[in-house]
């Protein structure tokens, strides 16, 4: 009996330490476990521990979908939960053949709906002046900052993307549990929460018991009486290659393969110039830089075939969007592209995504806004209110010019004419956009134009207007990178993992003088990881329980850095 322990959680890229990239729990890890347990002669079962983990509809959709396979090859899988939530009762339901809940734990699922933040009230008690524009009438990118409440357009966007994640969470689960009461079941999944006895009466789980219950249940189901885990724990690779950093990398989980293979990268988070140039910190989102130089290593790895770029992201800069575009195309010229979209691939992330030789999504998958904003805020009036006055002395005496040569400060509002101009910018943007889509997709823009001006759209959705190629996971996509690399069906798959660690940093920056390039990389490196250090201390606390505020700050950290246009998702939507 093969445990899989998912409490908690399962992200889609691993978070670097010191040492390098840790061995994690992250999506890829466990469908590359999945794949062969259906016809594994030893896997006898799986038990899966749920806790109270808050997973992604698209992540935990394509697990069930491959628990399902183990579950249809005659072999009990059993999922025990602390708490089912609308994510965790999709898993559940599609790959479990049983269902455990804890005694005094609760069935949460109430449905799908997002909830909006609009800060223009705040803004103008603060006399903050928000200066948006945006390309495209469905983006709402700019109403967070300018609006009271969601324009009809972005209103009517979301609520049909949510639409068809609801249609396919529902189906999905009815189908999975087969009750005999259909239309009982898809009214219980939208009215919990429910205590552990209605649940069972409902037809929603089938028993109630702890962990250890569980596990003997399923023990006995499949006729065994050890339980092994082989997911979620702390494994060591055994190889131990030679070199300090080599021996400190193998500790953290970093391999490397010579023979052909299939590689898969993460690529979660918002999207900037660097992953460290968000003021929130952390190892987590889409550096141009570091994402980039992955790019340019695999395209040149001969052993390397095909590439599955597993995307999760809202978005971000627009710079750094088409430069990882060109490296991406640059990249499907050598070898298949395939691209998995996990929770989302909205605007910048999309602009990543059509790069791809082939696109999958999962049915639950957010895809779309398609469109471009910029903006800043002008904190000038605020100051002025407490006493602190700011004036602007240019060059050019002339009024019109002054303002322009302000126009990137903080402390000045725009004027109409500034504004006619960021405006003209940010549309020849937007139109670079959709001429990088439609070569991406092999089609004209007038074909794409109908999908974009920020529209978004689920992953079903988005397959029908040509968006995406097929509906799958991570293991779909692998499948089909083999296929385009004319690969057989035992290819060794690797998982990329960020492997620039603290001793990497130390390495790059003890070189000789004439090497000045690597020099120069090694102390941005390490300025980098000093900067998250200190900012992860100071934000994590609060972020925590506010995940979509993260999310959301993070897709417009980049015009804290002085970019003014964003191909960004205009709100926090996380899907669980």
């Amino acid at each position: 009996m093969v445990e899989i322990d998912l409490s908690r959680g399962l992200p889609e890229s691993a978070p670097t330490s010191w040492l390098g990239t840790s061995k994690s729990r992250t999506h890829a890890d466990l469908v590359r476990s999945l794949r062969g347990f259906a016809a594994s002669d030893t896997t006898r079962g799986i038990l899966v521990r749920l806790g109270m983990a808050r997973l992604s509809f698209a992540g935990v959709q394509e697990v069930g979908r491959l628990l399902g396979a183990v579950r249809k090859a005659g072999k009990p899988v059993v999922c025990h939960a602390d708490e089912y939530n609308n994510g965790t009762m999709l898993l559940a339901a599609a790959g479990c053949s049983k269902l455990w809940l804890s005694p005094a734990g609760q069935v949460d699922t109430v449905g799908i709906a997002a909830q909006l933040l609009f800060a223009k009230g705040l803004l103008d008690k603060l006399n903050i002046s928000a200066d948006y524009l945006q390309v495209g009438k469905f983006k709402g990118a700019s109403e967070p900052f300018t609006r009271e409440s969601a324009s009809p357009e972005a209103r009517a966007s979301l609520q049909g993307a949510l639409g068809g994640v609801r249609a396919a969470w529902i189906a999905t689960i009815v189908e999975g549990r087969r009750s005999g009461d259909d239309k009982g079941l898809e009214a219980a999944l939208e009215n919990g929460p429910y205590s552990p006895a209605e649940a069972v009466e409902l037809g929603l789980v089938d028993a109630i018991g702890d962990l250890g219950e569980a596990r003997s249940d399923a023990e006995a189901l499949a006729g065994v009486e050890q339980t092994v885990a082989r997911f979620g724990g702390s494994g060591r690779d055994a190889s131990v290659p030679r070199g300090l950093v080599d021996i400190y990398r193998s500790l953290s989980g970093a391999s490397a393969v010579g023979e052909p293979h299939v590689t898969i990268v993460p690529a979660a988070g918002s999207i900037a110039m660097s992953s460290g140039a968000s003021p929130l910190g952390g190892s987590d989102g889409i550096g141009e830089r570091e994402l980039g130089r992955v790019i340019a290593r695999l395209a040149n790895d001969k052993s390397t075939k095909a590439v599955v770029l597993r995307i999760d992201s809202p978005g971000g800069s627009a710079l750094a969007s088409d430069l990882l575009w060109k490296r991406l195309m640059k990249l499907r010229e050598e070898k298949p592209l395939v691209v998995s979209i996990g929770g989302m691939a909205a605007s910048g992330g999309y602009y990543l995504a059509c790069a791809g030789t082939k696109i999958l999504a999962e049915e639950t998958s957010i895809i779309g806004s398609i469109g471009v904003v910029g903006g800043k805020l002008a904190v000038g009036h605020a100051l002025a209110s407490v006493g602190v006055h700011a004036e602007t002395v240019a060059a050019n005496p002339d009024p019109l010019r002054a303002n322009r040569a302000a126009y990137m400060s903080m402390l000045t509002p725009w004027d109409d004419a500034t504004r006619a101009r960021v405006l003209t910018s940010i549309q020849s943007i937007y139109d670079l956009f959709l001429e990088r889509i439609a070569a991406g997709r092999g089609v004209a823009v007038e074909t794409i134009s109908p999908s974009a001006e920020g529209r978004l759209f689920s992953g079903a959705q988005a397959k029908q207007r040509g968006l995406v190629d097929e509906m799958g996971g991570l293991d779909e996509a692998v499948r089909v990178a083999l296929d385009l690399a004319k690969l057989p069906g035992g290819t060794p798959v690797e998982i990329e993992r960020d492997d620039m660690s603290f001793l990497d940093m130390l390495a790059a920056s003890d070189v000789d003088e004439d090497d000045s390039g690597d020099a120069h990389r090694g102390v941005d490196a390490l300025q980098t990881h000093a900067r998250r250090v200190v900012v992860d201390a100071l934000a994590s606390a609060w972020l925590v329980p506010l995940p979509e505020l993260g999310t959301f700050v993070g897709s417009f950290a980049p015009l804290l850095s002085g970019e003014r246009a964003l191909a960004a998702l205009p709100f926090a939507v996380v899907l669980r």
